[in-house]
């Protein structure tokens, strides 16, 4: 007798939100074909509705939007629970991939941009997210720099007090925390602390910037999170608390 296979886990919902009909015919075909089950919004505030409706797993949200933009649909997102959020941008603007990542956005795509690429990322974001919700490990306290993070209870704080770190930051300073004094490339700071093997780059030059307006005393002269030049970043910060000699003419990469 034939044992009938398994049934299948239900498709995952995302929701694409954006006022271009034929961008947004074209990412619901790819997502279509990908398994995911698909929802569409062409403004702001259709998006909030539908997704009062029906909670997607992610949604693909346009930074560009009329009356009320990304940005705004995403922080109102974010206020109602941590979904995750791919930003599609029509401009390469780091002020706006700063703008998007600052709201809760996971990652951002930059227009023209490749269907397929963007499957591949929401597919990234919800691997990541789904390990996100997995209890964490228990572990001892990581010390460095004068910065205490707690890996179970995710928080972190220096002789200033709490910082308040986004998903990535945090993830990010766990990781330098737990390997200091070794450099890493941003190709490996992506695979190692986002979990993608591609991407853009400049995503974690963003976010190495941002941590470091909140862990450094002077961010335009950083002694913890360094620049090793032809390489990418290290943590300088010795685990006795106090932050390494580091050379003051670092500066970040572009």
């Amino acid at each position: 007798m034939t044992v009938p296979p398994p049934p299948s886990a239900p498709s995952r919902r995302v929701l694409v939100v954006d006022d271009d009909p034929t961008v947004t015919e074209v990412v619901a075909g790819y997502l279509d074909r990908a398994g995911f089950a698909v929802d569409r919004a062409a403004d702001g505030p259709e998006a909030l509705a539908r997704a009062r409706q029906a909670p997607p797993d992610l949604v693909v949200l346009d930074l560009m939007l009329p009356g009320l933009d990304g940005l705004e649909v995403c922080r109102r997102l974010r206020e109602r629970g941590p979904v995750p959020v791919v930003m599609l941008t029509a401009r390469g603007d780091e002020e706006d991939r700063v703008l998007g990542l600052e709201v809760g956005a996971d990652d951002y795509v930059t227009k023209p941009f490749s269907p397929r690429e963007l499957v591949l990322r929401v597919s990234s974001v919800l691997r990541r997210a789904a390990a996100g919700r997995q209890p964490p490990a228990a572990g001892p306290l990581l010390h460095g720099g004068g910065i205490t993070l707690d890996p179970v209870a995710r928080t972190v704080r220096d002789a200033r007090g709490p910082l308040s770190l986004t998903l990535r930051e945090f993830d990010l300073l766990a990781h330098f925390l737990r390997h200091p004094g070794r450099a890493f490339g941003r190709a490996e700071l992506m695979s190692a602390v986002w979990g993608w093997d591609f991407g853009d780059l400049s995503t974690v030059t963003v976010h190495v910037r941002r941590l470091r307006h909140k862990v450094e005393a002077d961010p335009a002269r950083p002694r913890l999170v360094v620049t090793v030049w032809g390489v990418g970043y290290r943590f300088d910060g010795g685990p006795d608390g106090a932050p390494a000699d580091a050379p003051h003419g670092a500066r970040e990469e572009d």
